[in-house]
């Protein structure tokens, strides 16, 4: 089959980066976005039509890239499907379980592909280190944690919990393979009333593991940084860093045989990972899932399993 072609719903400031990489791999057919002059913009950048939504739909395109905010996620999707369009919407699928829940029955009735953008599962050294872990690298998971903080950018319509973190649930979940038996949320607002700044998420697993996530807004500089514990070994996943360091491994040895826990240090391994951009990968596993028709790494079912973290529905919640 050759490449299939898209129209990318909302050029604004992740909508862009979208229509960028579908444009450079020969994807792209139109753009679409409520503001005219922004369209024409972006179709004139990339030399593709400027489109209504009505348009798009009803063209010959095969697939649907919806950057909209979360809250028009849902109806778009359904329109899309509906138009037997294949699906790809950035995230969270969805601000709530029903409308997520809807978007992934009318995809499948219609049998089109629904995927949604939990970006860092297409990170290359994220790649790396879930096989690592899956492989037993580690050892049995013991804890894990991620810090998604920065200055900015403030957001009204969101917090900085829903705008930051489903990456870093998405991440954690995968890394845990199974789903959380507890959830616990809190978050401060400091800055717009209503709104929070500062969140904070820890999940405990079934198998014994915990999880957290910090992420903010209000942060004096930018960390990207996810650790992950194990019994054999621990590895830290830091996006900051340059990428020959993105990924390192702590060989570390607590030696359990006398009274008290003695630990021996090894030194820091940086594991070697291909380099590649992971938005691209990301494009490129949704042109390929509708050329072969396999279902894409994060689906509306894995979407799901996170969107339930960040709602925290139906989860105990203890003190």
């Amino acid at each position: 089959m050759s490449t299939p072609i898209v129209a990318v719903f909302g050029c604004g400031h992740w909508g862009k980066n979208l229509a960028r990489n579908f444009a450079e791999l020969g994807a792209l057919r139109a753009v679409v976005d409520p503001n005219p002059e922004t369209a024409a913009k972006h179709a004139s950048m990339h030399g593709v039509t400027a489109m209504t939504k009505d348009e798009a739909l009803a063209s010959d395109i095969d697939g649907v890239v919806i950057a909209a905010p979360a809250e028009y996620h849902a109806a778009l999707a359904l329109e899309a499907a509906a138009a037997s369009k294949h699906v790809y919407v950035e995230k969270p699928i969805a601000l709530t379980e029903a409308d997520a829940l809807s978007m992934i029955e009318a995809t499948k009735k219609a049998d089109r592909i629904l995927m949604v953008g939990h970006l860092l599962q297409y990170h290359p050294v994220f790649v790396a280190l879930r096989d690592m872990v899956r492989a037993g690298g580690l050892g049995k998971l013991r804890y894990a944690y991620s810090h998604r903080l920065s200055t900015g950018k403030f957001r009204v319509e969101e917090d900085a919990f829903w705008s930051l973190a489903p990456h870093d649930v998405s991440m954690l979940l995968a890394l845990f393979d199974e789903a959380p038996s507890h959830v616990r949320q809190s978050g401060l607002d400091f800055v717009t009333d209503g709104i929070a700044d500062e969140t904070r998420l820890d999940m405990v697993f079934p198998s014994g593991g915990r999880a957290h996530v910090f992420a903010s807004w209000l942060h004096p500089f930018k960390e990207q940084r996810l650790v992950v514990v194990g019994e054999d070994a621990m590895a830290v996943f830091d996006d900051v860093k340059p990428w020959e360091e993105k990924l390192a491994l702590y060989k570390h040895v607590i030696d359990t045989s006398g009274p008290v826990p003695v630990p021996h240090k090894a030194d820091v391994e940086y594991v070697d990972v291909p380099q590649g951009e992971p938005l691209k990968s990301e494009c490129q596993h949704f042109l390929d899932c509708i050329a072969n028709g396999t279902t894409p790494f994060t689906d509306g079912e894995e979407a799901l399993r996170v969107l339930r973290v960040m709602a925290a529905e139906k989860l105990p919640k203890p003190i």
